[in-house]
């Protein structure tokens, strides 16, 4: 999701890269494998699905957001209620800049500060990706893939936007996600796991100015079910 920067505290830059949509450059190219094959969308949708975590989840991050200002950070927490809904929560440093979400899917349901909320894009596949999930196509996407014994690796194209995932296991464990809008690139993600397949940290790289935003998962715990609290909107904060 885009705030423009321009117009947003600086405790706020964070949870806007969050689910932002900018156009990415300096980037290497992605590590994709040769000799990617044809694929049904069915397919593609399984191996999406079996990204998700088998449970509801209670995470716990640090932030560092850098761009060419200098750089911020804070803490937060995502709730995530299997298949896909999730409330996150930001804060800067010393609690300040707060800023909270509900998105379901590929929708933000809300967004807080309200005032905001119209101004919110949302880039579904970058965002899910830092918590080490992939989205399913589009139905009518192109689909192609390759899995090796260390790699799987997935791209859909629909109309001029494409995604790309690249899924590595072994001793470093990685998903790295990529999205085109319009031929031109909106950002990556990189996020690592341990050896326990939960998220150790990610980062997200965007320009547009150019910027970088890394979490790192200090907690990540099983969660029986959340309150029904979790997903109203708080009342806005005062200014």
């Amino acid at each position: 999701m885009i705030l423009p920067v321009s117009r947003i505290p600086r405790g706020l830059v964070p949870a806007s890269l969050l689910l932002c949509g900018a156009c990415a450059g300096g980037l290497p190219p992605m590590p994709m494998p040769v000799g990617l094959a044809p694929a049904a969308v069915s397919e593609a949708e399984r191996w999406a699905a079996s990204t998700r975590p088998g449970n509801n989840r209670d995470l716990r991050f640090r932030w560092q957001f850098q761009d060419e200002r200098g750089a911020v950070g804070g803490r937060g927490r995502v709730r995530l209620a299997v298949p896909d809904s999730v409330r996150f929560d930001l804060a800067g440093p010393l609690g300040s800049g707060r800023a909270a979400a509900f998105v379901t899917g590929d929708t933000a349901v809300w967004a807080e500060p309200r005032k905001d909320v119209e101004k919110l894009v949302p880039d579904y596949p970058l965002f899910w990706a830092m918590l080490g999930i992939a989205r399913a196509p589009d139905p009518d996407s192109r689909v192609r893939t390759r899995a090796d014994p260390g790699v799987t690796a997935w791209q859909f194209i629909s109309g001029g936007d494409t995604v790309e995932y690249v899924r590595e296991r072994g001793r470093a464990e990685r998903l790295i996600a990529e999205v085109r809008r319009a031929g031109k690139r909106i950002g990556r993600v990189e996020t690592r796991f341990g050896p326990d397949g939960l998220p150790l940290s990610s980062r997200l790289v965007v320009s547009g100015p150019p910027a970088r935003l890394d979490l790192t998962f200090y907690l990540n715990s099983k969660a029986e079910s959340f309150g029904a609290d979790t997903w109203i909107r708080p009342a806005p904060a005062e200014r």
